[in-house]
């Protein structure tokens, strides 16, 4: 009996189509292990975050992106295939969508599919050279200011090797998967998801010459603030968050185990983003 993983959007409408499909599972035998998506929270990090089974054949997640994130983050460092199906507003991450449920069900079933990994970061933040919050990302992590807080001075080190301080208002380090969300609302570039590297994107940078930055996916990221710095919050795929101040230095680095996206032949990267952004333009 193969055993299938099932996070849903709290949505009324999500929900209701998760239960249809559940009972479609069930009867082809499937077990189905069923989640809610974990809405984000300030200190969820902290929590005991129970890892989705191993045994799990994939997990289909019906939500929008933000439930996605969700579900990655439950699988972990897990190598269970995961598949998207569309019911937010953008969906970059989704493989398929409401209408087409059943048949993509159908085909995961059969084997009929591929897997694409899809790079993750590992983001420490240390105090005092302990470590007091440790997540592996899909998306982006965010060093972001409050309302009423002033610029924030951020020191940036790749390999060790001191880069510049950043006076803005925060800065997204982004995956290539990641190019397509906040960083690129931030003015940051667009990146096919398997070119190997890190994006760097300040948000409302002071000086005009702060542009985004790719880096290889082989640095390490050291990130300080500066001593005046407050009001400050690290936001981990918009999932988790954490107040933090000059006493901590942030480490980021690409993650050992990437996420196994299910897509299939039929969908390209291209026509998705072409899609999502609504490119217009004449045949070739």
């Amino acid at each position: 009996m193969k055993r299938i993983g099932l996070v849903v959007k709290e949505d009324h409408k999500a929900r209701n189509k998760a239960d249809e499909f559940e009972r479609w599972l069930q009867s082809k035998d499937v077990e189905v292990v069923r989640r809610e998506s974990i809405l984000p929270s300030a200190e969820s990090f902290d929590k005991d975050l129970k890892n989705a089974p191993s045994d799990l054949f994939c997990v289909f997640v019906l939500g929008g992106d933000g439930t996605f994130l969700s579900a990655v983050r439950w699988i972990g460092d897990q190598k269970i295939p995961i598949l998207g199906v569309k019911f937010g507003q953008i969906g970059f991450l989704a493989e398929t969508t409401e209408d087409d449920l059943f048949p993509a069900a159908e085909s995961v079933l059969a084997n009929r599919f591929k897997t694409i990994p899809r790079a993750r970061l590992l983001v420490e933040v240390r105090r005092a050279n302990r470590i007091v919050a440790r997540e592996t990302i899909l998306n982006d992590v965010v060093i972001n200011k409050g309302a009423l807080a002033r610029l924030a001075n951020i020191r940036t080190f790749i390999d060790n090797q001191y880069l510049t301080t950043y006076r803005a208002d925060g800065l997204i380090i982004a995956t290539p998967t990641g190019s397509t969300a906040y960083s690129l609302a931030a003015g940051g570039p667009i990146v096919h998801p398997a070119v190997p590297c890190i994006v760097m994107t300040p948000i409302c940078p002071f000086t005009l010459t702060n542009r985004p930055l790719i880096v290889p996916d082989t640095v390490r990221i050291t990130i300080g603030l500066t001593e005046e710095a407050s009001d400050l919050m690290l936001t981990f795929d918009g999932q988790a968050g954490l107040a933090i101040n000059h006493d901590v230095n942030i480490v980021i680095q690409k993650g050992p185990t990437p996420v196994q996206m299910i897509t299939f032949a039929d969908r390209g990267y291209f026509d998705v983003l072409k899609a999502k952004l609504r490119w217009s333009g004449g045949r070739a």
